[in-house]
């Protein structure tokens, strides 16, 4: 029986891209059950809406899977996790967008985005920050939605 510390025990020796080379593979695999359960496929001469998510899936596995054979580099628990907060408060930050997109709208959502990214993760000048994340959140939304036409969220202030 493999208890829970001896799994992990397994996870940390192997080596990171292995590991990166199986993560692929599932992503791949739950794309393409996706693209297959829920859109239809279609034919070389005529694709479906299912088709190029299947091929990308198909690519994206054949990678992952010569990644997960080749598997050079340390293994995990050799590995320095100096940037483990770095890379928890991005983490944080797309989670947070994911969430907060309909509620909040588009504009609000980035200018928060690239505020936080800015200004707390990266440690620049506020008045910086602050402008880019305010010419980010309102020129990608004019990009976006007036130019290319995409229906984004809009919040409370509708201009």
């Amino acid at each position: 029986m493999t208890t829970p510390a001896r799994l992990l025990r397994g996870v940390a020796g192997t080596s990171r891209d292995r590991l990166a080379g199986i993560v692929l593979v599932l992503v791949a695999t739950i794309m393409a059950s996706e693209a297959v359960r829920t859109l239809p496929i279609g034919s070389m001469a005529s694709p479906g809406p299912g088709y190029l998510p299947l091929a990308t899936a198909a690519a994206l596995g054949g990678l992952g899977l010569l990644i997960a054979m080749r598997g050079g580099g340390p293994t995990l628990a050799a590995l320095a996790w100096t940037e483990a907060r770095h890379a928890l408060l991005l983490l944080g930050g797309c989670a947070f967008a994911a969430a907060a997109l309909n509620t909040l709208g588009y504009r609000l959502t980035m200018f928060l985005l690239v505020g936080f990214f800015l200004g707390i993760v990266e440690r620049k000048h506020p008045l910086a920050a602050l402008a880019w994340a305010l010419g980010l959140s309102l020129g990608s939304f004019y990009l976006f939605s007036d130019l290319l036409l995409v229906a984004l969220p809009r919040d409370a202030w509708v201009f």
